[in-house]
């Protein structure tokens, strides 16, 4: 039977030095975590348009859609488009390609017109008339109800709600009424001024003319 005595003598306990030492490096870690958890919705926002902004480039970049024997093969440039919920007043965006030459993705070609999130693999479609997510919609779009996005102004080389992209990158305005001309693409810089519902500082998206280059401004380098 082991001695009581001897196994108590040889018991090990925490120092107050070690002690002192995990309260420390749970504070550091406190601290680092702290910013994470208070979201910055404005940053949060900037970055998700951001994305599909480029997003939609990139697939303008993959699918040539130049047809010289179509007057109005402008329209099937891939775009985005900024519009807001008829009941809630949320803004949101969606990403398509009007192949029909119809004004948008409806009917039998709406899966067809409409881009597929990389990341969920749901679609960038969603019905003005729906202030929530329905199925097979991404959540990424509903930018109104997500980060407290109000309203988007557009000003200098756009002017439209919709901003498309040709096959080698260059901003196009108001495709919906385009014809076969090849210098319809922005002629000025195109500015997308987000505003807050909690008065937050406004969001401005820059587009470059000609390259199609988007940023957040103050942000260069985002």
């Amino acid at each position: 039977m082991p001695n009581l005595k001897n196994l108590t003598k040889h018991s090990k306990a925490f120092t107050m030095l070690e002690l002192v030492f995990v309260i420390v490096v749970i504070g550091i870690l406190a601290a680092l975590a702290l910013p994470r958890i208070d979201r910055d919705l404005r940053q949060e926002a900037g970055d998700n348009i951001l994305s599909a902004i480029r997003y939609t480039q990139h697939l303008a970049l993959n699918d040539d859609k130049t047809d010289p024997f179509d007057l109005q093969w402008q329209k099937e440039l891939w775009q985005i488009q900024f519009s807001t919920t008829t009941s809630t007043g949320y803004l949101f965006y969606v990403i398509g390609s009007d192949v029909d030459h119809s004004g948008g993705a409806t009917g039998s070609l709406q899966k067809i017109e409409t881009a597929i999130d990389p990341f969920n693999g749901k679609y960038f479609y969603h019905l003005n008339t729906d202030p929530e997510i329905q199925d097979g919609e991404s959540p990424n779009l509903l930018i109104g109800k997500k980060y407290g996005v109000s309203a988007v102004t557009q000003s200098g080389g756009c002017s439209n709600q919709k901003i498309a992209f040709d096959h080698i990158g260059r901003p196009y305005d108001g495709v919906g009424t385009l014809t076969n001309k090849y210098e319809s693409y922005m002629q000025s810089d195109c500015n997308l001024t987000f505003t807050f519902l909690d008065g937050s500082d406004d969001l401005v998206i820059s587009i470059a003319k000609e390259t199609g280059y988007a940023y957040i401004v103050g942000q260069e380098d985002s």
